[in-house]
């Protein structure tokens, strides 16, 4: 089945399912943003573009991990960089806030991506959006825009920060081309038991 032969489908477990984590998480998400505000100067969101469907920017909302002006810093620690690809990662970012890091472990901080699953930008599971000055994709890794990406998807099942840029964009494309609905609700499945192992989480 393609995303083509079943869009209400999958939209519907979509709303369905964003909407009963929210009401279900709604005091923990008051904890963290009480706890991002109170431990450092700044608001509790984050907000970034991202590359969405078709390559369209759109607004991804975070929970704050990183100190106030830390977007402005990331130019200094680029030769740090432990990741390939388009991706920016450092395990040991010195901009991370002790509660961020914490926040992060446990995958919490993408909490509010639910409120973007609700807006119709993301879907639960699909390709992980990636910042919109990092998404110049080019030949086959542009295929992955053709769907919505999602709060989960293969990346955050399969190793996340451990994989490289070219196994990641492989998971995405073997999951454009073969999506099934009962392959996003295997993916679901596996998410918390990944975030528990907080394997490749930084």
């Amino acid at each position: 089945m393609s995303f083509r032969a079943a869009p209400r489908r999958k939209r519907l477990i979509d709303i369905t399912g964003a909407s009963f984590l929210l009401l279900l998480t709604a005091p923990l998400l008051a904890l963290i943003a009480l706890a991002v505000a109170a431990t450092s100067p700044g608001g509790c969101l984050y907000r970034q573009a991202r590359a969405g469907q078709g390559g369209a920017a759109f607004t991804m909302l975070k929970f704050r991990t990183m100190r106030s002006g830390a977007a402005a810093e990331r130019d200094a620690l680029a030769e740090r960089n432990e990741s390939d690809g388009h991706l920016f990662k450092l395990q040991d970012d010195p901009r991370v806030t002790p509660v961020g890091r914490l926040l992060r472990r446990c995958s919490l901080d993408e909490l509010p991506q639910l409120v973007n699953v609700l807006r119709g930008e993301m879907s639960l599971v699909g390709p992980r959006p990636l910042p919109v000055t990092d998404s110049d994709y080019t030949g086959e890794a542009r295929r992955r825009l053709a769907v919505l990406p999602g709060v989960t998807g293969p990346w955050q099942v399969s190793g996340r920060s451990e994989l490289s840029w070219d196994d990641m964009v492989r998971l995405d494309l073997d999951y454009v081309d073969n999506w099934r609905l009962r392959r996003d609700l295997s993916i679901l499945a596996r998410t918390l038991p990944a975030v528990l192992a907080a394997r490749g989480a930084h």
